[in-house]
């Protein structure tokens, strides 16, 4: 698939930013036949741990008002007694089922794609009622496609329940010397295994579609190398500007670094590639600190910088590596270089106090 911006293949894989940007507007991977599926297990379910509950209820119900037929009136004043008392058969009937079945549907949604809370989906959108627009989506790939799958899915459900009421026609006819309760049972056994085939049935296409459905959603996500990109410099910043700011950081550090040479008691050189400055306190500090370093250029205008202030330059290759090597700018002297750079201060001090 191209991109219709750049005209690159949507060949990566979508980042979290990406996905997460499409869950913030309602689009998301869902299959309709998993919810579809799960209620009508449930149903099933519930059917059949309450099937005893349900016959008893049924059979106390047709037996009272077959028992009372010839008195009960069917009247203005009594029919909001009969009404109420058929109601409440029913709720205890089906209460089970309806829970059941509310429960399923609420888990079924929330497992495929958890809680979204947007109103993308429900902004008006006139490009949606173009109707030249709108018959191109009813003969669609996609319109194809649903097409079929519906037809498959009643051709096979279909089949599955004609073969399973098929098996059970040679015991229809005995019904007729049968109880009541025994006809209801056969009738409820019959239906149950017929709706739990379906409900298998459905659960494999559910399934199908399920894993269908994520990946045309997956492979809508894909990103171009150049989306890719600009993501990259939305999240992390723009390699370019980053680096800028890099520059400038190290510019400043650079100045405030060259603004503590005049201060520095000595600068040790090597003698041309590396200068290192080089302050000590004894009221506040425990040894001498490196306040300035650098090499190639940086060390030639911290020398500038020296001898523009009178600060002692001191040539001593190994000091000066060591220093450069060891040390982090501010940091102090360590404890193997202490007696090599106290010579140096002791010697600059010495010839400070001459002059």
């Amino acid at each position: 698939m191209a991109d219709e911006s750049s005209g690159q293949e949507k060949t990566e894989e979508p980042t979290s930013r990406r996905l997460q940007e499409a869950r913030d507007k309602g689009d998301v991977s869902k299959s309709i036949e998993v919810p579809s599926a799960a209620v009508l297990l449930a149903s099933l379910m519930a059917l059949y741990l309450s099937r005893d509950v349900i016959m008893r209820i049924l059979m106390q119900f047709t037996a009272h008002y077959l028992a009372n037929a010839d008195t009960i009136e069917l009247l203005p004043g009594t029919m909001f007694s009969l009404t109420r008392e058929g109601m409440i058969a029913m709720a205890m009937v089906s209460g089970p089922v309806l829970v059941a079945v509310f429960l399923t549907a609420l888990v079924a949604n929330y497992a495929q794609v958890g809680v979204i809370f947007t109103t993308e989906k429900i902004m008006p959108d006139f490009t949606k009622i173009d109707p030249i627009a709108g018959f191109g989506r009813k003969f669609s790939m996609q319109s194809l496609a649903d097409l079929i799958k519906s037809l498959l899915k009643i051709g096979l459900i279909g089949y599955v329940a004609f073969s399973e009421a098929y098996k059970a026609l040679p015991d229809f006819m005995p019904l007729m010397d049968k109880e009541p309760y025994q006809i209801m049972a056969f009738a409820g056994r019959t239906a149950f295994w017929i709706f739990l085939k379906c409900a298998l049935v459905v659960t494999i296409l559910a399934a199908i579609d399920y894993s269908f459905q994520r990946w045309q959603f997956m492979k809508k996500m894909k990103m171009t190398k150049q989306e890719l990109k600009e993501e990259a410099k939305m999240t992390e910043g723009d390699p370019q500007v980053k680096g800028r700011i890099r520059s400038l950081q190290m510019q400043m550090a650079r100045q405030r670094m060259m603004s503590e040479v005049p201060k520095a008691d000595v600068v040790i050189t090597n003698p041309t590639r590396l200068a290192i400055a080089l302050r000590y306190e004894s009221a506040s500090m425990a040894a001498p600190q490196v306040v300035a370093k650098g090499a190639g250029v940086i060390a030639q205008r911290i020398r500038e910088i020296a001898a523009e202030n009178s600060v002692p330059l001191v040539e001593n290759k190994p000091l000066a590596q060591a220093l450069y090597k060891a040390v982090a700018l501010n940091g102090s002297i360590p404890d193997d270089l202490f007696q090599a750079v106290a010579e140096i201060l002791a010697y600059v001090f010495g010839t400070r106090k001459k002059r």
